[in-house]
């Protein structure tokens, strides 16, 4: 059930387990995080629960997923293919932020040369790579956000299919405030 910025969600809805939906730069942490207040709700990072140190993934990552995707209320990013079928039928909720190309690219750009140049230490000890790895690593964050843009509404078409039933919040930049002002309603 496909649902915008202003379309109230189904009656009696009080949202437990949320996926949040989008590109690479398009937000969903950022949202995640946010709406993890909103709904008092605990935020699980994917990402700290994938990249282990030196950006090995974790032997333990699908383990941790199927303890998250168990508890009872969680919010969290759908990304991981792996991780993807796991989570989505504990769901009650998905948010998907529809970044536009440009928007997401100037934002996951910006997030890794300031990541870069402040040396911020991300999960597990990681810290970005040097930025010359964006011409030499096919699988550098930034190539990455601009191959895999795409794959966003492509899953959103799937669950759509195999989860009717299931609420999806499809959210442009500008609508994320007056959405989230609206949960309270």
């Amino acid at each position: 059930m496909l649902l915008g910025p202003d379309d109230p969600l189904p009656q009696g809805l009080r949202p437990r387990r949320v996926l949040v939906n989008g590109s690479s730069g398009g937000g969903k942490t950022t949202l995640a995080a946010a709406l993890a207040v909103d709904l008092d709700l605990p935020h699980t990072e994917i990402d700290a629960l994938f990249h282990g140190p030196g950006w090995v993934p974790r032997p333990e990552f699908l383990d941790d997923v199927a303890e998250l995707a168990a508890s009872p209320a969680w919010i969290t990013e759908w990304q991981y293919s792996a991780a993807q079928p796991v989570l989505l039928p504990r769901c009650d909720l998905m948010v998907w932020l529809d970044t536009p190309r440009p928007v997401a690219m100037w934002r996951v750009i910006r997030r890794t040369v300031r990541r870069r140049l402040r040396r911020e230490i991300l999960w597990n000890g990681n810290i970005e790579g040097p930025l010359r790895e964006v011409f030499t690593d096919p699988e550098h964050i930034i190539r990455w956000a601009w191959s895999s843009h795409p794959r966003a509404a492509q899953r959103v078409e799937a669950v759509l299919c195999d989860r009717p039933e299931l609420p999806v919040v499809r959210l442009r930049p500008g609508d994320v405030a007056r959405w989230r002002a609206g949960l309270g309603s």
